[in-house]
């Protein structure tokens, strides 16, 4: 009896026993399968799931309360896994995450979920563990991890898979928008640049079509019959037509036809004006790509004009050292006529010009001095034959009508006051201008109205007179010692700047005055034989005045005595 109640009582407390223990193990089961299958609907049932009784409820939602402590921190901080900047307190879930955007670049971040609220857009089974959502023509992914524990997001971030086509798809897209910005920016361009090639094409080739044209009408009837067109009138023996179908350097050194009429000035774009005078103004232009001087008249300097054109188309007056001549014209611009002479351009500009910037050495005034009396003898010259050359004089010869050339040498310009004379006629041709000389180089038989204007050589020794003036100019610019005056106009000492014909009568006439001499010309052999040849130049008797061929040879022979002057000259020197 003893040992029955024994063992029952031994029964009981084993029954109690394994009660208690599966209590525990149910509990622990329980807290466990309300973790791992809680959904965000707690009104539904949940399939599968334990329904604990009233205790064991109560134990599970106990457990559900419990908060945990989480690392946080937000890119780029996160980059350093062992650096926490920040911690999140009462936490559901704590999670990491990695994200990357479309191009390729990657962030860390910790957080956690403090509300039941915010599980599915963190924690939901579905997105975990994913190359999660992508956007359209985006290539950005994210993935990220959820735990339950105490700092339980520590350690490495979660992984994403490898990126496929990235890169090239990316430098795809960055390619394309680079030829697209090239192509914006080109195009215009590029369609610019061939609207004004083709323009300039037709421009061009019009231009020479109509340049042409003007070149090639061979048929005189259609040619002339047009007030628009160019027309010639008889110069000597020649004639438009020879002027266009023959060269006009001939051999024969015959002058240019007399052109007028809207002609050679549409053939000429003037460029600068180069100088101003009494007669009008001296232009540099283009004439086919090359530089010409174009000297234009005023309209009341007509009778002028005509004298220069006459002169320089003169059978036989092509010399080098006379002015080149072209053609002359009559035009309008802006309403008002202008008469053109079209002559060689000359760079250096006139050897007034030339002395005032320019000290001379004894070649360049032995130079200057011999080309100006080589120009002279060929002016006075008469030449005789079929096709002669009347003699000229010039009339108004000084430094602003000589004009030099690059190598040094210089030319007679402005015959606007010239004469000629013919022996088989025995006529003196004074043309129609009422233009007078320059009183400053005006001879003394000049200003006291004593010369005959009948005697052509009473004209020559004229310009004898003013040839020895300039050369006074030019050796005072010439260097002796290394000393070398400045430029001084004749009779600069005792006349104002714009002397009075009565003036020069006074000095000239009245005072027998010429210019002085420097001393220092006496220590120079060179300059000496000028001092004295310009004495003989500018003498008050006409006739004893010398002729510009002695003038010449004089000029040759002093040349040939000085050794720092060597002159390329072929011809005989006669003394």
């Amino acid at each position: 009896m003893v040992f029955a109640k024994f063992g029952f009582i031994l029964l009981l407390a084993s029954n109690l026993a394994q009660g208690d223990l599966h209590g525990k193990l149910l509990d622990e089961t329980e807290e466990t399968m309300d973790l791992e299958t809680y959904h965000p609907n707690h009104d539904l049932p949940i399939q599968n799931s334990l329904v604990p009784h009233q205790r064991r409820h109560s134990k599970s939602k106990r457990r559900m309360k419990r908060r945990y402590k989480c690392y946080s921190c937000e890119p780029p901080d996160c980059a350093d896994t062992t650096a926490h900047a920040h911690l999140c307190q009462n936490a559901i879930q704590c999670w990491k995450s990695r994200i990357r955007d479309q191009y390729g670049h990657e962030s860390v971040s910790r957080g956690c979920t403090t509300t039941h609220e915010q599980l599915p857009l963190y924690c939901n089974p579905n997105l975990m563990n994913s190359s999660g959502p992508k956007k359209r023509h985006a290539s950005g992914t994210y993935n990220i991890e959820c735990c339950t524990g105490d700092y339980c997001n520590n350690g490495t971030f979660p992984a994403l898979p490898p990126v496929e086509y990235g890169n090239e798809v990316m430098k795809l897209e960055s390619s394309t928008y680079a030829l697209k910005m090239t192509g914006a920016i080109l195009g215009p361009v590029a369609m610019l640049i061939v609207a004004v090639v083709i323009v300039w094409y037709f421009m061009r080739r019009k231009h020479h079509k109509r340049l042409m044209a003007s070149r090639s009408k061979h048929d005189p009837e259609t040619y002339y019959a047009s007030d628009e067109i160019l027309r010639a009138t008889s110069a000597g023996d020649s004639t438009l037509r020879e002027y266009l179908q023959h060269s006009v350097t001939s051999g024969s050194g015959s002058g240019l036809p007399l052109l007028i009429q809207r002609t050679l000035a549409r053939q000429v774009s003037l460029c600068e004006c180069i100088g101003r005078g009494r007669y009008g103004e001296v232009w540099r232009g283009i004439w086919h790509g090359e530089s010409v001087a174009v000297k234009i008249f005023f309209s009341r300097d007509e009778d002028s004009w005509k004298r220069e054109t006459e002169i320089y188309s003169t059978v036989l007056l092509r010399h080098e050292n006379i002015l080149g001549y072209i053609g002359s014209d009559m035009t309008s611009r802006n309403s008002c006529t202008q008469l053109w002479l079209i002559t060689h351009y000359y760079p250096l500009g006139s050897l007034f010009d030339h002395l005032n910037r320019t000290a001379l050495s004894h070649h360049q005034m032995a130079t200057i001095c011999l080309s100006i009396a080589n120009g002279l003898v060929h002016l006075h010259t008469e030449i005789f034959g079929t096709e002669g050359k009347p003699a000229i004089a010039h009339r108004d010869l000084k430094t602003k009508n000589i004009l030099v050339r690059i190598n040094g040498s210089c030319v007679i310009a402005d015959f606007g006051l010239a004469v000629t004379h013919s022996q088989t006629t025995n006529k003196i041709d004074m043309g129609n201008t009422a233009r007078v000389g320059t009183k400053r180089y005006m001879a003394p038989e000049v200003l006291d109205e004593s010369i005959n204007m009948e005697c052509f050589e009473s004209l020559r020794k004229a310009d004898i007179y003013a040839i020895g003036l300039m050369f006074w100019e030019i050796c005072r610019r010439t260097l002796s010692n290394g000393i070398a005056e400045d430029y001084k106009v004749p009779f600069y000492d005792c006349v104002t700047s714009d002397p009075s014909f009565e003036e020069m009568r006074k000095v000239v006439c009245g005072d027998n005055y010429r210019p002085s001499i420097p001393n220092r010309w006496v220590s120079d052999p060179l300059l000496q034989g000028m001092a004295k040849l310009m004495r003989e130049c500018w003498h008050a008797n006409s006739n004893v005045r010398l002729p510009a061929l002695r003038i010449k040879k004089t000029l040759l022979k002093l040349a040939s005595l000085d050794e720092t002057v060597k002159l390329n000259y072929d011809g005989e020197i006669c003394v």
